[in-house]
């Protein structure tokens, strides 16, 4: 299955928990954007622990995401390996983003390309992602954008 397609309120919650994540990535931090996915993917009270800090709720998630998605112009998603535990309520991704700068942390918006690496683990409870738990080599990107060396 490829996951950029348009599918149905039913063919979604129908899929499994690993095309469910790989469709998100897909479809929302990948053109074509579709940020209402959100709504139909995630658990309502949905959490994202991003870098140590936890961001609650749907709603504050898909803000957060909008907001993300005006500092990375032209993200493109990259899956690069998954893996589902074997009690079947987590999926681990590593991944890898591709965009231009347009003001990402909080720098200014130089316009340069950046590849953003990253781990999720994500939770799954009752059909829906629940939590996730993603880290990602900022640092790096930081300084290579700032033209420091690591």
């Amino acid at each position: 299955m490829t996951t950029k397609q348009v599918l149905s309120t039913e063919e979604i919650e129908q899929l499994g928990h690993v095309e469910k994540v790989l469709f998100f990535f897909d479809n929302v931090w990948s053109s074509p954007y579709r940020v209402d996915l959100i709504d139909l993917l995630m658990a309502e009270d949905f959490e994202i622990t991003t870098a140590g800090k936890l961001i609650s709720g749907r709603t504050a998630f898909k803000n957060w995401v909008i907001d993300f998605l005006k500092k990375v112009e032209n993200s493109n998603l990259e899956t690069l390996d998954v893996i589902e535990s074997t009690c079947r309520t987590k999926v681990v991704v590593r991944w890898k983003l591709t965009g231009i700068n347009n003001g990402i942390l909080g720098l200014p918006p130089n316009k340069e390309k950046i590849e953003l690496f990253g781990t999720a683990i994500w939770l799954i409870r009752d059909g829906k992602l629940a939590h996730n738990w993603v880290e990602r080599n900022s640092f790096e990107v930081y300084h290579q954008l700032t033209n420091r060396p690591t």
